[in-house]
């Protein structure tokens, strides 16, 4: 009986769509390597190609490869001009690959359909951040927190646009929530770091055992924060540790210690 059973699971297993199904819960719970190895099967037992398009692209999403993921969400929505996850997705690849203006338009399509998500919405937020719209930026992280409200992503992004205008009293209510609700996120600490030196006005203390460039780049992250609050004394200060703290000509501080200097 047993042994009927299993041969019979494997019957089904077989099928292409069984295992287009598999390689869909697979990159939905995480495992990649799974979903690989489902999808090449799919693919040999001749699975609807179309099918085969949709998983690729979401592989390639998950899996870090990001340009190729804007691609294949970009063919897609070729298309399907009104799907609204892949206009989502390859919204965010292009903010991940610094593309704004791609990443606008895209994110713009896909908060166009009322079944739009909160991620959609956030990802519109981030690049309005990014060109500067403030008032575009704030109410696309208030649709985003109106579907999602316990998203720590949503705060941290609605934290980090207040840190951009220079408004560090209003950063820091929404940052302490959204470590509050995700402590292991690191880029909401960073921030939540960032905007108590802002408000007290001192350099970033090093960790134990931190590392030179961890601690160079931290560095570097507080004088940026210093020359759009205007403190140039504190950039110019911040930038110059980075500086000596790497033990090597740290590019990108040595570049912004140039600007702060001329600020001055």
């Amino acid at each position: 009986m047993l042994a009927w059973l299993g041969i019979a699971a494997a019957v089904v297993l077989a099928a292409p769509d069984q295992q287009l199904l598999e390689a869909a819960r697979a990159l939905e719970a995480g495992r990649i390597d799974q979903a690989k190895t489902m999808i090449a099967k799919a693919v040999a037992l001749k699975a609807p190609p179309a099918a085969v398009d949709r998983l690729l692209a979401e592989l390639a999403f998950r899996d870090g490869r990001t340009a190729e993921a804007l691609e294949r969400y970009q063919a897609l929505l070729n298309a399907s001009p009104t799907n609204s996850l892949y206009a989502e997705r390859a919204a965010i690849a292009a903010l991940k690959l610094g593309e704004v203006a791609r990443a606008a338009e895209l994110a713009r399509r896909a908060t166009a359909s009322p079944a739009a998500s909160w991620r959609a919405w956030n990802a519109r937020g981030v690049a309005a951040d990014l060109q500067g719209d403030w008032a575009a930026a704030d109410a696309a992280y208030g649709r985003a927190s109106g579907l999602a409200p316990e998203r720590a992503e949503i705060l941290n992004n609605q934290g980090w646009s207040r840190m951009l205008r220079g408004e560090w009293g209003a950063a820091l209510p929404l940052l302490e929530r959204a470590a509050a609700l995700d402590p292991q996120a690191a880029r909401t600490r960073h921030n939540l770091e960032l905007v108590h030196v802002a408000l007290a006005g001192d350099l970033p203390r090093r960790r134990p055992g931190e590392s030179d460039q961890d601690y160079a780049a931290r560095l570097n992250d507080a004088g940026v924060m210093a020359r759009i609050q205007g403190a140039s004394a504190r950039a110019v200060a911040a930038f110059s540790r980075a500086i000596e703290t790497r033990n090597q000509w740290y590019r990108r501080a040595a570049r912004n210690l140039a600007l702060a200097q001329q600020q001055r």
